[in-house]
């Protein structure tokens, strides 16, 4: 039988606060929280069904809405899953993936991008920048790879699918592939207070994104067989991640169905702390005063 403590509320309105444990069943606590109360979860089960550490926010919308962590996290497996093998070459894949550039816009673009939007819905901005952000990532590679918008094929008129492999169209695509690398490395410091799963993906999708852009600037300057050996790490990496991101898929909805199986995901929020559990909440508090 799942325990619910009932704590004074800190507010004006008199009303109950539910504090319900990760591990305590939800229908039947559920059942027993007054209609007027609010219900809140432990930080730890949180930031799982989240991927980002708890905030408090001045709705209740996380409790009329569904999480959408698991729609923005489909779509980022089912997209750099089969970009991964091809980047590999496994069964004489190629081609940048180009022939999957449908799930480049379906899966990786949409999907990520709908999900960021309902995460800053619900006030969550990490995961709100994070899924965004690589939505942009899917749409901007799909559209790359789509001879309309005419991106590779303006470094070739004369043939288009040429531009491809144009010195050139290398050269500059791999400045984007760069900066990617450079903005997951970004995510790879703030990822240090959600947890282990989130740190590994954005872990591995650094020296993915700095990989490819390697190989693009050895390619571009003729260098086939380093080109390929930095496309196979890569590819590699995206793999790697890819496996993560399948199993915090599986966390994620076996947690939305209430499964009777807790997998881990290495929660990292109790270990480093925010600014607000430390020195930051004086420091804010001084600033006010001033």
């Amino acid at each position: 039988m799942a325990e619910i403590v009932t704590e004074p509320s800190s507010g004006t309105n008199g009303k109950s606060t539910y504090q319900m444990d990760e591990h305590a069943d939800s229908e039947a606590a559920l059942r027993r929280v007054e209609t007027a109360g609010n219900l809140s979860i432990s930080p730890e089960l949180f930031e799982k069904l989240y991927l980002s550490p708890k905030n408090e926010v001045s709705n209740n919308l996380r409790t009329t809405f569904g999480n959408p962590s698991p729609l923005a996290v489909v779509g980022f497996i089912l997209s750099l899953t089969p970009l991964s093998c091809a980047l590999l070459g496994w069964r004489g894949s190629g081609g940048l993936g180009a022939a999957e550039n449908g799930a480049y816009y379906f899966f990786g673009g949409l999907l990520m991008f709908t999900g960021g939007l309902l995460e800053f819905v619900l006030g969550n901005t990490f995961p709100f920048v994070v899924f965004c952000s690589y939505g942009a990532y899917w749409f901007t590679l799909g559209a790359t790879l789509t001879p309309y918008y005419n991106a590779y094929g303006a470094y070739s008129p004369n043939d288009p699918s040429a531009g491809l492999t144009d010195p050139v169209f290398l050269s500059t695509f791999a400045f984007f592939l760069l900066w990617m690398g450079v903005l997951s490395f970004i995510y790879l410091i703030a990822s240090l207070r959600t947890n282990i799963l989130f740190f590994l993906i954005f872990l591995t999708l650094c020296p993915m994104y700095c990989c490819l852009a390697a190989g693009d600037w050895q390619a571009a300057q003729g260098n086939t067989e380093a080109a390929l050996t930095l496309q196979h790490a890569g590819g590699a990496m995206a793999f790697m991640s890819c496996l993560i991101g399948w199993y915090d898929f599986l966390v994620l909805v076996l947690l939305a169905v209430d499964f009777p199986l807790n997998l881990p995901v290495g929660d990292l929020s109790h270990i480093i702390k925010g600014a607000g559990q430390t020195g930051g909440r004086r420091l804010r508090v001084k600033i006010s005063r001033v």
